[in-house]
């Protein structure tokens, strides 16, 4: 089975969190292409339905209806039906990966016109910058009825349609309805999302978050129906994170909160590791490479404690964000090396990702451990 994913800001980090996701439903990789912020791939068994839900860096999902040399895609696309829908005219669009937009462009405007539609193509005006600085493709208008795409990979042609996309405004409507809320200190549930995927958790499942603050990566963990044990060294931040818990609603036999310190703090076996943990003082403006360095020595230090601590009851993953400080126009991360020789812990192929905004002066690595 073949699909489309529209990926997000960070086309890098979506690869990965998809492949982590496919890993966890056992579902094998044949073959995939990546292009721009679109990833093209052959799975082994087919996506349920409903799942965009479960990512934080997809935008939307598509099938491919017909793919070959381009003669044989219009011969079976002639055969199937393209628009299901019940009005007579609509609006459409065409997210184009390759070299045939022309052609693809061409045939749905005769072939809509043959079956007395009235249609008119619409050109994607969305966009969003990527980690990289380049223009990507994003979110369509409420004017889109229907979301085709064509894909091209060694003069092959993919063509299909997008079924499920990302409900954003669902998203920032939950997050901005939590009773207690820290926006200056708190990942966006996007970003939980995609290191809860990372890390490999299944179903049910335990996740560890040893800095879990007001609860947003456990917030998310519980909604894509794991189990959960949250510990902060900061009371009001438990309490705050037992507030939205309690209002989620889900069941408190799901989740355990802890006012402890991470460093010595005595855990039950969990799955897996994932958690921002305290960069330390917040930053509003650039600083010297002195004191970057300074507070990256501080935040090793911090990250070797805790890992040596919970690592011998974590069974596979770790997943967890480090500064990444702005000097200048460079930035200084983490000393990984270190933490590493110090915890015995070996870095996940593909990590770190860069995960920050253009002007941001700390950002984020998103790194992925295993034993």
């Amino acid at each position: 089975m073949k699909y489309i994913f529209i990926l997000g800001r960070n086309p890098d980090l979506s690869v990965q969190e998809i492949f982590s996701y496919l890993k966890i439903q056992d579902n094998k990789i044949n073959e995939y292409f990546v292009k721009q912020n679109a990833l093209l791939i052959d799975l082994e068994k087919p996506l349920k339905k409903n799942i965009i839900d479960n990512f934080g860096g997809v935008i939307a999902i598509g099938k491919v209806f017909s793919y070959g040399k381009l003669k044989n895609v219009f011969e079976e696309l002639d055969k199937r039906e393209l628009y299901l829908g019940s009005k007579n005219n609509f609006n459409y669009v065409v997210w184009n990966f390759g070299e045939y937009y022309e052609d693809i462009s061409n045939y749905l405007r005769v072939r809509f016109r043959s079956e007395k539609l009235k249609t008119t193509e619409k050109k994607l005006t969305g966009f969003i910058e990527s980690q990289s600085g380049e223009k990507l493709k994003n979110v369509l208008s409420k004017l889109i009825n229907c979301s085709y795409f064509c894909f091209e990979e060694k003069s092959i042609c993919y063509f299909g349609k997008l079924v499920e996309f990302c409900d954003y405004k669902s998203l920032e409507k939950r997050d901005m309805g939590k009773p207690v809320r820290r926006e200056s200190l708190s990942i966006s549930p996007r970003l939980a999302k995609i290191m809860i995927n990372l890390s490999g958790a299944k179903n049910d499942e335990v996740i560890l978050d040893g800095f879990c603050g007001i609860g947003a990566i456990l917030q998310e963990a519980l909604l894509l129906k794991k189990r959960v044990v949250g510990i902060d060294l900061d009371r009001d931040a438990i309490k705050g994170a037992r507030k939205n818990l309690e209002w989620l609603g889900v069941s408190k036999q799901k989740y355990v909160l802890k006012n402890e310190d991470s460093s010595d703090v005595k855990i039950s076996p969990a799955a897996v590791f994932v958690s921002e943990p305290d960069f330390g003082k917040t930053l509003k403006k650039i600083v010297t490479l002195e004191m970057a360095k300074k507070m990256q020595r501080r935040f090793e230090g911090l990250m070797i404690c805790v890992l040596n601590n919970v690592k011998r009851n974590i069974k596979r993953r770790f997943v967890f964000t480090a500064p990444f400080i702005r000097i200048g126009k460079k930035r200084v991360g983490c000393d990984i090396d270190s933490i590493l020789n110090k915890t015995g812990l070996s870095l996940v192929d593909n990590f770190p990702i860069d995960e920050f905004r253009k002007n941001q002066i700390v950002g984020r690595q998103i790194f992925v451990l295993k034993k």
